[in-house]
């Protein structure tokens, strides 16, 4: 990473593990890269969170030449710290205000990408904030119309039409519209990063509704929105039957897949890429990259919490922070 990119960290749920993740992964970078970053949310949560790993890191206003101190760019509570391990409206307003600081970062350019730990979605209701998790969040913080769920591994990668709605939600959701604009998403991050990835489209049915005997919309939506895409230049091909799609191209003959809904994209990458998978916010006017892993309140104070997850979200912001933006009409 260029020493002049900087990242945002968002502490997530005060009373759940990110603090913790952020410490030690932190805690496991060069000294010298730890310069580049700032941890948006509280001193006295990240001081809680040493106390429980046992690194040796301190925090202030600014980062320290020798990278031992971290640079926090402060918000205040406005209450007690929450208590570890546990639901409050307390830690789920002030994970959002958390992150309300660092879009503000990011859209002012005091930061080239945020990087976000977990954040507890009843905890944030709890609060009233009424939203599906980061994405439908960070859509509205930014005024975008929509944006997309990224989840990257090392060898898969899948993108999702719709993600936090119910089933039936998410089959009415599966149309041309939308399915062409979350192939556009993807092509044009791959773009981006320099490689014109290879896609595949996940069917909707089983078998991609085995011409109609079991449902219609894979030929009626999502065939169409393939065709669209291909006129545009797009290596975009199926839709493929989502009980193949995934193993092929886990074993290299897709660089993406279109997940249809929540579930049938997070299963497969959970599977292979449980401690390593990233989520990547597309569509929006910033980069954001998150875990793709939860508050864990069982074991939050414990020090015990995994830091892989973080670094390889830390690694994923850097390459999107050396790569310029693009725009989607030169991406083709």
């Amino acid at each position: 990473m260029d020493r002049n990119a900087k990242v945002a960290v968002t502490l997530g749920d005060p009373a759940g593990v990110g603090p913790e993740v952020i410490v030690k992964a932190l805690a496991a970078l060069p000294a010298a890269e730890r310069r580049d970053f700032v941890i948006v949310g509280n001193a006295e949560a990240l001081e809680r969170a040493v106390r429980a790993t046992h690194v040796a890191l301190d925090f202030g206003p600014s980062s320290s030449e020798d990278g031992n101190t971290i640079a926090v760019d402060e918000v205040p509570l406005g209450a007690p710290l929450p208590e570890i391990g546990k639901v409050s409206p307390v830690a789920g307003d002030a994970s959002v205000r958390y992150i309300a600081r660092a879009v503000d970062l990011a859209m002012s350019k005091d930061a080239d990408v945020i990087v976000t730990a977990p954040i507890n979605k009843e905890a944030m209701n709890l609060a009233g904030h009424h939203f599906d998790g980061h994405t439908g969040l960070l859509a509205h913080l930014t005024g975008s119309k929509s944006s997309f769920m990224l989840l990257a591994s090392e060898r898969l990668n899948t993108i999702h039409v719709s993600t936090h709605v119910s089933l039936k939600g998410a089959i009415e959701r599966a149309k041309t519209e939308r399915v062409l604009a979350t192939i556009e998403a993807g092509h044009n991050h791959f773009m981006r990063l320099g490689k014109k990835a290879r896609i595949a489209v996940a069917g909707l049915n089983p078998h991609c509704g085995e011409n109609g005997l079991f449902g219609t919309e894979d030929a009626e939506f999502l065939a169409p929105a393939v065709e669209l895409a291909q006129a545009k230049g797009i290596d975009v091909a199926g839709p493929i039957s989502a009980d193949t799609v995934f193993a092929r191209a886990y074993n290299g003959a897709f660089d993406l897949v279109i997940a249809q809904y929540h579930d049938q994209g997070h299963i497969p990458i959970k599977l292979v890429a449980f401690e390593t998978a990233v989520n990547v916010s597309l569509g929006l006017p910033i980069d954001r990259v998150s875990v793709d892993h939860g508050t864990a309140f069982d074991i939050a104070g414990t020090g015990r919490a995994n830091h892989v997850n973080m670094l390889s979200a830390i690694a994923y912001a850097r390459l999107m922070a050396r790569s310029p933006r693009r725009a989607a009409a030169s991406a083709a």
